[in-house]
């Protein structure tokens, strides 16, 4: 077995929960639209967002507009709608300031790994400014190495495409089986990275999906990141 040098992370629901987050902003901003005039239940309003976000994708940017829209309110016309919308992003931004954080056990792991000699990275999909708001605002800019941080719309190359992790192995320098990547969902997390030979760790604790009928096969599983620091004390002898 190669010596591990390196441990990359995905971020969404791997390093904090994004399902449980984007719950409870998007809880956060219907309920301030409504303050601000929407004239209809909090249950139909989430009910009418969540179709939009599918429909539309979680990166689109006018979600809120879209649900002004879609509701079509008689109501609405009395006030100006662009104020009902600026409640609920001002409401929803409002919740990343106070409560986006990662899971307690994720600092401490990242900060013993980088005191073993181990370098920490991030490798991620999805548009580069909100990525690298997540990475500031979870606090681990200062546990992960500079040039180690991998995002699928810099690079242009998104999961679960195995060129996004060989061209992060490129520019690490570092041989696949020299670098162990962590995540929670198998078909972009596990089997791209395991194609190439890299060491792949199942996060599934916030996992949406599992990994039966997928024929994927993590080479570890965790539950949380204190049995990831047991697999590399116990399994790749680092000092975590």
């Amino acid at each position: 077995m190669a010596r591990l040098r390196a441990v990359l992370f995905d971020i969404d629901d791997t390093l904090f929960s994004t399902t449980h987050f984007a719950r409870v902003a998007r809880k956060n901003a219907i309920w301030a639209m409504i303050r601000a005039g929407l004239d209809v239940t909090e249950e139909e309003a989430l009910r009418e967002l969540e179709e939009v976000i599918s429909e539309f994708s979680s990166n689109y940017a006018h979600h809120f507009d879209q649900l002004l829209r879609r509701l079509r309110q008689p109501t609405i016309e009395e006030r100006n709608p662009a104020l009902i919308v600026a409640a609920g992003v001002a409401a929803y931004h409002d919740t990343k300031f106070r409560q986006l954080e990662p899971f307690p056990d994720v600092c401490p792991l990242l900060e013993a790994l980088r005191a073993a000699g181990i370098q920490v990275g991030i490798l991620t999909h999805g548009w580069t400014t909100k990525q690298a708001e997540k990475i500031v605002r979870l606090g681990l800019l200062d546990c992960v190495h500079p040039k180690a941080v991998f995002i699928s719309e810099q690079i242009g190359i998104s999961k679960p495409n195995p060129k996004l992790y060989a061209q992060a192995l490129a520019d690490l320098e570092l041989a696949p089986g020299e670098v162990m990547y962590v995540g929670d969902n198998p078909t972009h997390d596990i089997a791209p990275p395991q194609s190439l030979g890299m060491i792949a760790v199942w996060a599934k604790r916030a996992a949406k999906d599992g990994l039966e009928g997928t024929g994927i096969e993590p080479d570890h599983v965790v539950e949380n990141f204190d049995e990831l620091r047991t697999i590399l004390r116990e399994t790749y002898e680092i000092a975590v």
